[in-house]
């Protein structure tokens, strides 16, 4: 039997490249890219949603809320991969993971957050195989009343768990809270424009992020910019 090296030679590399290119630049193809781009604004969103909902019935938790782009009405832009940069096409932003931020009135049961959040990215997936991993979902602490930041929930299973992370000054003074190294937190994070409270114990606000619009996808190649 032939290797793949005697049936796929330069040339035919290269014209499965230059199809692969033509079809993605199609309208086609710049549709199927925006359809799989807004597809993931909407798996973040339902992990959110998931998440507040397993962090109601914790004490601690007096409120959370989806920040970042996720939060935002989604803009088009051209991309970091190709070959949309190359060509200057905008498509609708890629959101990377999922930004939360909780308030806490306790920070002794951190270990408890995380593996209930962990917990409930896997029920997820058996549930409706949303995938969204743990280091995916990004919680940012912050002090009721004041939302003055405190650190990052940690991903890692053991405070300290030596690794490098682990090094950063402050990082573990309060189990399981991260600290990041030339991190700045920005208070504007917080804009009615930028956030959706989904959970609040004071007020009894309760909202979902899976509810936040969407825009449908054009499948044109009209976002190309000069």
């Amino acid at each position: 039997m032939g290797g793949i090296e005697e049936d796929w030679d330069e040339n035919d590399f290269e014209d499965w490249e230059r199809r692969e290119e033509e079809h993605a630049l199609s309208s086609a193809g710049i549709a199927e890219q925006n359809d799989g781009l807004l597809r993931r604004y909407r798996t973040f969103r339902r992990a959110a949603d998931a998440v507040a909902v397993a962090w109601r019935n914790r004490p601690e938790v007096a409120a959370v809320a989806l920040i970042g782009s996720l939060a935002a009405a989604p803009w088009k832009e051209v991309p970091r991969f190709s070959p949309y940069r190359r060509a200057r096409i905008a498509l609708w932003h890629e959101c990377k993971d999922v930004d939360l931020a909780v308030w806490l009135t306790d920070l002794k049961n951190l270990n408890g957050l995380r593996r209930a959040k962990d917990r409930t990215l896997r029920e997820l997936y058996d549930a409706s195989e949303i995938g969204v991993a743990p280091h995916q979902v990004d919680v940012f602490v912050l002090e009721p009343g004041t939302d003055r930041y405190l650190g990052r929930l940690c991903q890692f299973n053991r405070c300290p768990k030596g690794k490098t992370e682990c090094l950063v000054p402050g990082c573990g003074a309060t189990g399981f809270l991260r600290q990041h190294e030339d991190f700045r937190w920005r208070p504007e994070s917080l804009a009615a424009d930028r956030a959706l409270r989904l959970f609040d114990r004071a007020s009894g606000q309760v909202a979902r992020a899976a509810d936040l619009p969407l825009p449908t996808c054009s499948g044109t190649a009209e976002g190309r910019i000069a």
